[in-house]
């Protein structure tokens, strides 16, 4: 008798201890991974979020979590609504008086972009902040699943769509005969990209290579000699609407093989360089450019 009780209590607390952690289980809030790689926990979903950077809240719009936001960075005008959300100074320097005020159960940063500073600062007040980061064209399906996670919501089919866009673009440009091209992000001084920005790793679907790979940071500055010397086939720049063409400074050099060939190809700004679904859009123009460049003169050079 004795023996019997022991074991249905010990199977009674056993079920209760398994009921407490399953319970504790179900009221944990979502886990998010970190641009470092450690996770934050999260008490419960996101109601009141803060993005810093105009990237991030296009992508909170696209992952259905845009009625959560509060406020976000200047510059934010992607979707519409965007726009109208009220700002917290920039990507670089923002108010932190003012996230302050307005309560964030969760604030979304730019682990690259945000100074490190003002987020540790905005932690030290009881901010949660989520630092992340997109390195590569995969991550920009990955952070819309985990923003909506974060907010509670289920799987967002920009998601879905922005994988789809990716295997497409792999499997029709996959074994392409190699194109190299120079990326401008500035004129003066004189900055472009090294093969580990998302840029680069987008149009390397493309068949292109980027002249600068090697390079040590995401965005050196070089000189003009060098990009004379590494005679791409291709000249690539980003461009604002009613900005006047920020390639046309090398038509000084005709002998420069983009040049001679009249190769140039001017992407959206906003578009190539926010990290968003609409970057794998701008990747899908580039491919296609690409291609018919070189088509027109790698092959028929061959011939």
């Amino acid at each position: 008798m004795i023996r019997a009780f022991s074991r249905r209590r010990q199977a009674g607390f056993f079920a209760i201890s398994l009921g407490l952690l399953t319970s504790a289980s179900a009221l944990a809030g979502p886990e998010l991974k970190q641009a470092d790689g450690s996770l934050i926990t999260l008490e419960q979903p996101a109601q009141r979020i803060i993005t810093l950077s105009p990237h991030l809240a296009e992508l909170a719009y696209a992952a259905g979590a845009g009625e959560r936001l509060l406020a976000t960075a200047e510059y934010s005008d992607f979707p519409h609504e965007a726009g109208n959300l009220p700002r917290i100074g920039d990507a670089f320097r923002f108010d932190l008086e003012r996230i302050m005020a307005l309560e964030p159960d969760l604030v979304i940063g730019w682990a690259s972009g945000n100074p490190e500073a003002a987020l540790s600062r905005l932690e030290s007040l009881g901010i949660r902040v989520w630092r992340t980061e997109i390195q590569r064209p995969e991550d920009i399906a990955n952070l819309l699943n985990q923003i909506a996670a974060a907010a509670g919501l289920p799987s967002p089919p920009a998601a879905m769509e922005a994988r789809k866009k990716l295997e497409q673009l792999k499997a029709a440009y996959a074994g392409k005969k190699t194109i190299s091209y120079f990326y401008q992000v500035a004129q003066k001084p004189l900055f472009t990209l090294n093969g580990q920005h998302l840029v680069s790793q987008g149009l390397a679907i493309c068949g292109a290579h980027n002249v600068f790979a090697a390079e040590g940071v995401l965005a050196p500055q070089v000189s003009r000699e060098a990009v004379l010397l590494a005679d791409p086939d291709v000249l690539i720049a980003p461009v604002l609407p009613d900005q006047a063409d920020p390639l046309a400074h090398w038509l000084a050099w005709p002998r420069l093989s983009a040049v001679r060939n009249q190769a140039f190809i001017l992407l959206p700004a906003n578009e190539i360089s926010r990290a968003t679904g609409r970057t794998l859009d701008s990747f899908l123009v580039a491919c296609r450019q690409l291609d018919t460049l070189r088509r027109t003169f790698l092959e028929d050079s061959d011939s």
